[in-house]
């Protein structure tokens, strides 16, 4: 407990020191998100566009931020997973050759267009939504002990793939269908962090 004014006071202005300290070094906060991308609209045109038009985009890039990072979240879990138990040989041991052969037909088709940026180097990085809860159910027993319910998985997934779909054919969301989404993606969360 701190009892002498003077005392507070040098905590308190140390706490301050301290936080312009961390943003001195780019330390990334919420607020400072959103700062990444301040001149993509200039860059994109933006502008030129309907505002009505833009304002629903914008509205639903929450939709694919959450989608996104849920969807990269899932390969990060398949990786460590599959490669605990099956070391650098995950890829092969753990996933189907279906979707392997998929996940190469795209890797494939991606390359053969040099002037454009890949989705990554990894195969995972090339499997879609729906064949990432395969993967899950082709190793139900070693994603088990933080995926409690097969078919509740399966539910989560195929509420963000209907979601997914929709708006990354540049379709709008209704607040019913984000509430929604969000309630499953927060279910999931809590589900599987460890």
């Amino acid at each position: 407990m701190i009892d002498n004014p003077r005392d507070i006071y040098a905590f308190a202005f140390s706490g301050q020191l301290a936080e312009a300290a961390l943003d001195g070094i780019g330390r990334k906060t919420r607020r400072s998100r959103s700062d990444v991308g301040s001149n993509y609209p200039e860059l994109l045109g933006i502008e030129l566009f309907d505002e009505g038009l833009v304002t629903s985009a914008e509205q639903m890039a929450y939709v694919y931020v959450a989608v996104a990072t849920f969807e990269n979240s899932v390969r990060e879990m398949i990786v460590k997973t599959l490669s605990e138990e099956f070391q650098e040989d995950w890829w092969e041991q753990g996933v189907s050759a279906t979707i392997k052969k998929q996940a190469a037909e795209r890797q494939e088709n991606e390359e053969k267009v040099k002037w454009h940026v890949q989705r990554g180097s990894d195969p995972i990085n090339y499997t879609m939504l729906p064949n990432l809860i395969n993967i899950i159910r082709n190793n139900y027993a070693l994603f088990e002990p933080f995926i409690h319910d097969l078919e509740w998985a399966s539910g989560v997934f195929d509420v963000v793939e209907r979601s997914r779909n929709v708006i990354m054919h540049s379709g709008s969301l209704s607040r019913r269908d984000v509430a929604r989404l969000g309630t499953f993606l927060r279910d999931w969360t809590s589900q599987v962090s460890t």
